[in-house]
């Protein structure tokens, strides 16, 4: 792969959407990539192949392939990642666009960073529609394959940064409106009946004389 401005753009859009997914997946993925050479990278990620990287991003993944399979607690794991995928997703980034002049490491490091938010933000959404449902199988289904996605696009950007970045704006685009849908099936029937049981109060109350 050259690494055109083009090029690393894709790359940025593609890993900051699987970032924002599973930070861990995607940083281990272009760590073990970068470790055994199977595939150019742009210089500035040959870091991300240390061994050190590479076992603490593992033992993570390890950690939240489990955490964010259990119903409930995986909001809290995702609220609290918040303040690790974006920053992160935004230093890999920017270290992947070292090649380029220094506005455009900058603007790279912010799309990096937004897309990452946007990914993370509707799999927040998703997660918090999905998750009252009684059964843990679809929390389990959702989950398993935001893993796959991270992994499979992280992968194939490096091979077709331009299609992989196509894929993940689509995909992103397809998240935020079905997480807006979803929210707003469950905020229906919560309005209907909060509102009229606030209604039937008010009706029966009456002003003092």
């Amino acid at each position: 792969m050259s690494f055109s401005p083009a090029n690393i753009t894709a790359l940025v859009i593609a890993s900051s959407f699987a970032a924002g997914l599973n930070i861990y997946a995607t940083v281990l993925t272009l760590g073990l990539l970068a470790r055994t050479q199977w595939v150019a990278l742009p210089p500035g990620l040959d870091s991300l192949g240390h061994t050190w990287v590479l076992v603490v991003c593992g033992i993570m993944f390890a950690i939240e392939f489990v955490a964010d399979k259990i119903p409930a607690f995986d909001m809290i794991w995702n609220g609290l990642h918040t303040v690790v995928r974006i920053p992160i997703a935004a230093l890999v980034a920017y270290h992947a666009s070292s090649q380029l002049t220094p506005q455009m490491q900058i603007l790279a490091t912010a799309i990096g960073a937004a897309v990452a938010l946007a990914a993370h933000g509707s799999k927040t959404a998703l997660r918090a529609a999905v998750t009252p449902s009684p059964e843990p199988v679809s929390n389990i289904a959702l989950s398993t394959s935001e893993d796959v996605v991270a992994v499979g696009l992280t992968w194939f950007a490096t091979h077709h940064p331009v299609i992989a970045a196509s894929g993940a704006l689509l995909c992103l685009a397809a998240a935020v409106l079905a997480a807006r849908a979803l929210l707003r099936a469950i905020q229906k029937p919560l309005r209907r009946l909060f509102g009229t049981d606030l209604e039937e109060g008010g009706a029966q109350a009456k002003p003092l004389p």
